[in-house]
């Protein structure tokens, strides 16, 4: 009998993870605890949604909610980039650790400004491993060349390809490449070829896409997506909603 494999997946989602992301590392290493195996963390740095990396932080002194984000460096970027692709600006570092030094610790503010990081992807995930939660964890990332051509064919996916010198995340559709400008407006690219490597899943076949590459035995989902997540995709697995935690949206800021 093969070793237990526990997934969570999750999107780059703030400076310092929800806690909801951390609410599912700690269900993962629960669960590793009673059962063994190992725990893989499967970063969807492909998502382009800039509502994502929102950090909601309290400040220390007056105790209000700060929200804090990366700035962008067009339009066209921050709405339809992938987070890999979307760059950080030298400038906005400088700015942001202004704000987060009322917000954090001097030791967390130190981790934040030894990061370094040309995109927002790889800035969450190095703050995250800075700050040791993801210590042991192996993570896999969706916009990782050899995971996509890895990956299982699926029939509703989004392709990454060149618009205005900018990398976008554009939805298959039946004639042509959508970009979704909100409501029911969208942006239509002529329907060009594309390789595998350039194909991330939707919501609906991430499960499927993911689970092709990774294999696991054990899922810890969250809250919401464990209603969702279409289970006979993957027969296989055991899910396990991720333990309960307060404040689920706001950041996850450690004891110093």
């Amino acid at each position: 009998m093969s070793s237990p494999l526990i997934c969570f997946g999750q999107q780059p989602c703030g400076i310092f993870p929800r806690r909801f992301l951390f609410a599912k590392i700690l269900t993962a290493r629960r669960l590793q605890q009673e059962i063994g195996g190992e725990i893989v963390f499967f970063l969807h740095d492909s998502d382009h949604d800039p509502r994502e990396t929102m950090t909601i932080l309290r400040d220390r002194h007056t105790q209000q909610l700060r929200r804090i984000n990366f700035a962008f460096v067009n339009k066209l970027q921050k709405q339809f980039s992938p987070l890999f692709a979307k760059r950080v600006l030298p400038d906005w570092k400088r700015k942001t650790v202004a704000q987060l030094s009322q917000c954090v610790p001097a030791q967390l503010l130190a981790h934040f400004q030894k990061v370094a990081a040309d995109n927002v992807a790889d800035f969450c995930l190095q703050m995250y491993q800075r700050l040791g939660l993801l210590d042991g964890v192996r993570v896999v990332r969706s916009g990782d060349p050899a995971v996509r051509a890895g990956a299982a064919e699926i029939d509703d996916f989004f392709v990454d390809v060149r618009y205005e010198n900018e990398l976008v995340r554009a939805r298959r559709g039946n004639d042509g490449l959508l970009l979704h400008k909100g409501g029911d407006a969208y942006l239509k690219l002529p329907l060009e070829k594309f390789e595998k490597t350039q194909i991330s899943p939707t919501r609906d076949t991430r499960l499927r896409w993911m689970q092709s590459v990774i294999s696991c035995t054990h899922y810890v989902a969250g809250a919401g997506e464990i209603g969702y997540l279409n289970k006979g995709d993957a027969p296989e697995v055991e899910f396990i909603t991720r333990d309960a935690i307060a404040e689920s949206d706001r950041a996850y800021v450690p004891e110093a």
